[in-house]
């Protein structure tokens, strides 16, 4: 299959805002772009009569990108998985929807969902988080953006990740994630001060990558912004989820640690995650509408605890070990978790029993503390590169 292009800011041809937003800070950088159709409207009722007009004119979904308010909490738990173990990771709510087309999406769901939203007030602060990380000073935090988008996809224009690390490097005790399956990063690459800001890839084959994510950047592309990134001076995360299975899946995945260790330095990495595929009931009739002939939800799958359909537990394992000792050849320095895995699995492949999402949040944390807070990166002009002491 050809590999198509990385979609970006250029693949949006409409804007649709609020006239009592057309001078938000976030919005007027979108707005002076310059080459897009604008759709100035006075409420969310003639928001909704332009997106209808847009359809019958038959501009697609990814081309249409929304400046709205955020009505809802803007910082929350992770929801986890009935009876899964969870990281506990805390999300920042940045925008709704994604520039790029992958098959497994959650989002997929979400089929009355028409355009890419970005939310441009109130501007994402920590300022929810405020409370907790002052008053648990010894616990360790982990904050992301990038569970209803894509992190860093239009961020270059928005600003919002800019903003976020300067407040985020006042605390010692917070690394803020932004996960992306793109190579937009150059824009943040100056920035002085980092604190333990944690710049992370979503990674996967180079053939799932064709068949089922659509106008994401490249492997080869992800692993050199990566290795831009640590050279300087952030922390890296890669995931691998979700995995998906094919006649020598394992070996391609571990063929993938291979390439970001020989490109990142492992005391770079702070974290590394592995999830198979899973789905969760309804899922496959969804996604068929979308990606008629999807290959996907023909594998053999079972419902676990929580409903949702995995592989069966022996494949998952088998995955998982190997490649957990691809990347134990490399470095310990990462902390390695599963993403929503029964506690059966979590001792199967580490030999870990754990009872509760709380104890994997507590181990984390603590392997944190132990390798990265406190770090000062600074970008040292008469070096060749950041220093990280």
């Amino acid at each position: 299959m050809r590999e198509l292009p990385m979609r970006t800011i250029d693949d949006i041809r409409v804007i649709i805002y609020n006239s009592g937003d057309r001078d938000n800070p976030i919005a007027r950088r979108f707005l002076d772009l310059g080459g897009r159709e604008l759709i100035e409207c006075e409420s969310d009722e003639s928001m909704e009569e332009a997106a209808e007009s847009l359809k019958k004119r038959g501009v697609a979904s990814k081309e249409v990108l929304f400046l709205k308010p955020f009505l809802g909490r803007m910082y929350q738990k992770c929801p986890g998985s009935q009876g899964m173990i969870c990281c506990n990771y805390r999300l920042i709510n940045i925008g709704f929807n994604c520039l790029y087309n992958c098959t497994y999406c959650f989002l997929n769901y979400y089929l009355n969902s028409y355009g890419i939203v970005q939310f441009i007030r109130p501007i994402p602060s920590l300022a929810e988080l405020e409370a907790e990380l002052g008053g648990e000073p010894e616990k360790v935090f982990r904050v992301g953006t990038g569970e209803f988008t894509d992190s860093l996809m239009l961020d270059d224009i928005s600003g919002i990740g800019e903003s976020l690390i300067a407040e985020a490097a006042h605390y010692p005790n917070l690394f803020l994630e932004f996960k992306t399956k793109s190579d937009n990063i150059r824009h943040l690459l100056g920035i002085r001060e980092k604190g333990n800001t944690v710049l992370a890839w979503t990674l996967n084959t180079k053939r799932n990558i064709e068949q089922y994510e659509a106008g994401s950047a490249t492997l080869e592309d992800r692993i050199r912004a990566a290795a831009a990134a640590a050279g300087a001076g952030y922390l890296t995360a890669f995931h691998f989820d979700p995995m998906i299975e094919y006649d020598g899946w394992i070996p391609d995945y571990c063929a993938i640690i291979d390439a970001f260790f020989r490109a990142v330095d492992p005391a770079q990495v702070a974290w590394i995650s592995m999830g198979c595929f899973r789905y969760s009931r309804g899922f496959r009739e969804i996604v068929r509408d979308v990606f008629p002939g999807e290959r996907l939800t023909v594998a053999e799958m079972f419902p676990g605890q929580d409903g949702k359909f995995r592989y069966l537990k022996s494949k998952r394992i088998s995955a998982y070990r190997a490649l957990l000792r691809r990347i134990r050849e490399y470095s310990d320095r990462p902390f390695v978790y599963l993403c929503m895995e029964p506690a059966g699995v979590w001792d199967a492949v580490f030999g870990v029993e754990y009872e509760s999402s709380e104890e994997l949040e507590r181990d984390i944390g603590e392997h944190m503390k132990k390798l990265f807070t406190g770090r000062v990166v600074v970008q040292n002009k008469n070096e060749n590169g950041p220093v990280d002491r």
